[in-house]
């Protein structure tokens, strides 16, 4: 039996083109957790990768430091 996944208050990545092409979408889940979700918002139904909030934002800051380009 599979989980189910609680309310996550979605954002599509603004880097996303407006055809459905390269889109994410992330968002905190809303049970108080601090857990934040991410999706491919072209397959909405397919696995959801869930991390702790301090995990989402070490890799928010290495986005933005350039560690991963």
């Amino acid at each position: 039996m599979s989980e189910s996944m609680p309310k996550v208050a979605w954002h599509i990545s603004s880097k996303s083109d407006s055809n459905g092409g390269s889109c994410v979408e992330a968002g905190p889940i809303l049970d108080g957790s601090g857990r934040v979700a991410v999706r491919d918002s072209k397959d909405r139904a397919a696995a959801t990768l869930v991390y702790p909030a301090e995990g989402w934002t070490v890799f928010v800051l290495g986005i933005k430091d350039g560690e991963f380009s």
